[in-house]
Order: structure tokens, then C-alpha cells, then sequence
């Protein structure tokens, strides 16, 4: 049972009968939006990364750092941004969450020298709070027969905008300069920001007494970092390295001391007897193994699509061609939030969890086949390209089938969680949440990148390490499957009145 405490309703805005007057279309669209602009910036530099090096005049591991730093940034900003929103109000944050976002893009689109463009995507990582803030915003102003689809597609935006914008960012960098990209962002973000300034009302604010736990962010910043930069770096610098794994041991001290820390606080920034209760803890765990398999398909698929067809299990596709393929990844996650929200109302959200474990599971198992059935292939000839063609489109179905899993899960991890926890833990909770996903995508990064630089031969990943990944998805889903199945369907929360 979670412990009683102090609460306060604060609002100079509409009393709660003024929600219905609120448009719901316009709240959806513009949070989504919001959503969906800030995932786009996290592929924004893929078709541009193998130029980053001979753009800015330096190695390629001090680029890396333009992709790393908004990693790191939003690691750290997620949770902080969402226990700000429970003391201060979510339409508030995602206005604030949103002025360092536009900034870093302005400066990312007029750097010409590294460090700016480092700092401009880290301002950009600061955004990376406003999704979970757009769900709880969702939770608390949608009626709860619309508010279910909507969480699904704000929750399902970090992999719409990731597997739409690669294609679009593809076609910017082919046929324009890389810095429209950039300016595409900040336009975006700056008309999201006045649309939500205008159109969406604030919510009472309800908090618990105590100001912001300081030490607390500080701490949890420190053991992220260190934690989230030898993961990510750990197979450039070497898993064995000195400063990999001193990294990894200052991140378990930290973190053990951040844990031990935040339980003796009354006003805590993330309450850490919500989060192991079992409902908020099984869901959590299943995030990651869920991020895991998104940003794994997102891995594997591109770099098969991409390679030389004389490799046998190469298709040869230019980025932009690649892109395009992958689209039906993306509208899978979009157009399975009505179904997804159904099945939850009807059955509960334990059971679309589960469900989505499983239709990843499949979508990894179909991709597997196909790409063990093309592996041995002879290259050449007029059979050979309909050979490709043919399984380009089967690869894109599998995707599709990947997408719709990923959107289910989504869509439920934030009702579970939402489900679990005081209205004071609900912008928190979530940030939390997401914390949990974005470390299943690095993680994802580690060991998929791990295993197919130890299975190369000519300076190429090998069949084989292919199809190794892909059954670590498929084992990744499962597991989550599994998981999301045993979690407990009732839950006793204290809620404000």
C-alpha cells in the first residue's frame, strides 16, 4: 500500500467541467505531433552519418558524440522533466521542454564546427521529455473512451517518427542540405509549441508537499551517464577497457547510492516503493525488452536492405530506397492504436502487453525465414532481381508485423503504469517508463552492434551474425511476453481526491 501524503490541487485554470469544451482532434494531433518531432530528431543524422566526420573536419569518434550527447541528454531529462511536470504542471514543462529543443536545432542547422552541433543536439535531448508528459496531459484531459488510442499513437511516436523520418531525412540529405533538416525541426517544434500555448488548457495541479529533490537528479544524472556511456561506447572503447568497465562500477556505486539516498527522502524525485511494486516493476522491465526489439529491427533491417547484392543476402538498396521500404513499420504502430486501445478496455492492458510480445516475436521469427531463405542465394540475373524485389516486400510485411507489435506495447505500458501509481507519481512514473525503453534501445545498440562486429568477414557482418541478432530479438520478445503475462491485474493506488 503506498503511504498517504500531503497533497495540494493548485490551478489558475478551467475548472474540470470546462474539459469537454476542450478539441479533442486538435489535443491529439498537436501531442502526437509534438512526439513524433522530438523521435524524428534522434534519426535526423543517420543518412548524414558516414559524412559527419568530413563535415565538421574531425574522427569519426568525436562525431559519434553528435549522435551520443542526445542519448545522454534525454536519458537524464526524461525522468526530471517528469517529476517537474507533478510539481508545476505538464502543459507547462512541455512549453519549457520545448524552447531548448527549438534552440539546439537552430544551432544544429547553422554550426560549422563540432562542439556547437554537440551542443545543439544536446539541447535537442532536453525535448525528450515531452512524450511522456503528452501521455500524462492525454490521461488528464481526454474522456477515458479517447483516451486510450491516443496514449497508444503519443506513446507509439518515438518509433513513428524514428521509421517515417528516416526516409524523409533520407530524401532532405540526397536533394538538399543537410542543415533544412535542422530548420525542419525547429519550424515543426515552434508551431507545436504555439498550437499547445493556445489550444490546450493546464490541468489543476496536484503535488506532494516538499520541493525538487536536487541531490536526487544529480545523482541519478551522474550513474545514467556513466552507465549509459559505457554501454554505448564500450565496443569502441573496448568492453575490457579500463575506463569501460570503471564506468560501469561508477555507475552500480552511484546508482546504489542514489537508491539507498532517494528512499530516505520525504519529497523524492522518482519514489522508488511505486516503482517496485509489481505492476510498475514488470511493466518496467518489460520496456526495456520491448525498446530492445524496436530499435534492434531498426538495426538489423537497414543494414541487410543496404549491402551489396553480390554478399548473396544483400539487396543493394540506396538509403532513401531502404527508408521507403521500412515505412509500413511505422504506420503499423500508428494504425494498431484503436485496436490496440480496445483490446486493453476490453481485456486490460496486461493482455495487449502480452499479445505484443508475441506478434514481435513473430515478426522477428518471419524475418529470420526470409532472409535464412535468400541467405545462400547465386546473385545475377533477371531471376535475382525478382528474387530482391520479392523479398524486399516480405521484409517490409515484416516490419509491418513488427510496427503493430510495438504499437500495442506502447500503447499498454503507459496504462499499466498509469493504472499502478498515484496521481502525484503520474507525469514521474511515466518519465521513468520511458527511461526504462530508451535504456532497452541502448542497450539494444551494444549488443547488436557486439555481435555483428564479431561476425564479419571483409569488413561486413556475416549471414550468420544476421540471423544471431534476430533470434536474440525473437527470444527478447518473448521474454517480455512472458513477463507482461504474470503481471498483476489489480493494483491498489492511492489516488487524489
Amino acid at each position: 500500500m503506498h503511504k498517504m501524503c500531503t497533497i495540494h490541487i493548485m490551478s489558475s485554470s478551467p475548472p474540470e467541467s470546462a474539459t469537454p469544451q476542450i478539441k479533442y482532434g486538435l489535443l491529439v494531433v498537436t501531442l502526437a505531433s509534438a512526439g513524433i518531432t522530438v523521435s524524428l530528431a534522434q534519426t535526423l543524422v543517420i543518412p548524414i552519418i558516414g559524412r559527419l566526420p568530413e563535415i565538421f573536419n574531425t574522427t569519426a569518434a568525436n562525431a559519434s558524440w553528435i549522435i551520443t550527447v542526445t542519448l545522454l541528454v534525454g536519458a537524464v531529462a526524461t525522468p526530471v522533466m517528469g517529476r517537474l511536470a507533478d510539481m508545476y504542471g505538464k502543459k507547462k514543462m512541455m512549453l519549457i521542454s520545448l524552447v531548448p529543443f527549438i534552440l539546439g536545432s537552430v544551432i544544429c542547422a547553422v554550426s560549422v564546427d563540432l562542439i556547437p552541433m554537440i551542443i545543439g543536439r544536446g539541447f535537442q535531448g532536453l525535448g525528450s521529455g515531452l512524450i511522456p508528459l503528452g501521455i500524462s496531459l492525454m490521461h488528464d484531459l481526454l474522456p477515458r473512451e479517447k483516451a486510450g488510442s491516443a496514449i497508444a499513437l503519443m506513446s507509439s511516436s518515438m518509433g513513428i517518427g524514428g521509421a517515417l523520418g528516416l526516409p524523409l531525412a533520407a530524401a532532405i540529405a540526397q536533394f538538399a542540405s543537410w542543415r533544412v533538416l535542422f530548420w525542419f525541426t525547429a519550424l515543426v517544434a515552434l508551431t507545436v509549441g504555439a498550437v499547445i500555448w493556445k489550444a490546450i488548457p493546464a490541468r489543476p495541479r496536484i503535488v506532494r508537499s516538499g520541493g525538487f529533490d536536487y541531490f536526487g537528479a544529480l545523482g541519478l544524472a551522474m550513474g545514467l551517464i556513466a552507465l549509459l556511456l559505457a554501454v554505448s561506447k564500450g565496443s569502441e572503447w573496448g568492453w575490457r577497457s579500463a575506463l569501460t568497465i570503471g564506468l560501469f562500477v561508477a555507475a552500480l556505486v552511484i546508482l546504489v547510492g542514489w537508491g539507498w539516498f532517494e528512499t530516505r527522502q520525504k519529497s523524492p524525485l522518482i519514489d522508488l516503493r511505486t516503482t517496485i511494486r509489481a505492476t510498475v516493476l514488470m511493466t518496467n522491465i518489460a520496456s526495456i525488452l520491448i525498446g530492445f526489439t524496436m530499435y534492434g529491427m531498426n538495426l538489423i533491417l537497414p543494414q541487410v536492405m543496404q549491402l551489396p547484392v553480390i554478399l548473396g543476402y544483400g539487396l543493394g538498396q540506396s538509403m532513401l530506397q531502404m527508408g521507403i521500404w521500412l515505412i509500413p513499420m511505422g504506420l503499423g504502430m500508428m494504425l494498431i492504436s484503436n485496436a490496440g486501445a480496445a483490446i486493453s478496455a476490453a481485456h486490460g492492458p496486461r493482455v495487449t502487453l502480452t499479445i505484443a510480445g508475441v506478434v514481435i516475436a513473430v515478426g522477428y521469427a518471419l524475418t529470420a525465414t526470409v532472409l535464412f531463405t535468400i541467405g545462400n542465394r547465386t546473385p545475377g540475373g533477371d531471376a535475382d532481381n525478382a528474387l530482391i524485389l520479392t523479398t524486399l516486400v516480405l521484409f517490409s510485411v515484416c516490419s509491418l508485423v513488427v510496427g503493430i507489435g510495438i504499437g500495442l506495447a506502447f500503447g499498454s505500458m503507459p496504462a499499466l503504469i498509469m493504472g499502478a501509481v498515484p496521481a502525484t507519481e503520474k507525469a514521474a512514473a511515466n518519465g521513468f517508463n520511458s527511461l526504462m525503453r530508451s535504456l532497452g534501445t541502448t542497450g539494444s545498440s551494444a549488443v547488436i552492434g557486439a555481435v555483428l562486429a564479431g561476425m564479419m568477414s571483409g569488413g561486413v557482418p556475416t549471414l550468420g551474425g544476421f540471423m544471431t541478432t534476430l533470434i536474440i530479438g525473437c527470444c527478447a520478445a518473448l521474454v517480455a511476453a512472458v513477463i507482461s503475462y504474470f503481471i498483476p491485474t489489480t493494483t491498489t493506488v492511492v489516488e487524489a481526491k
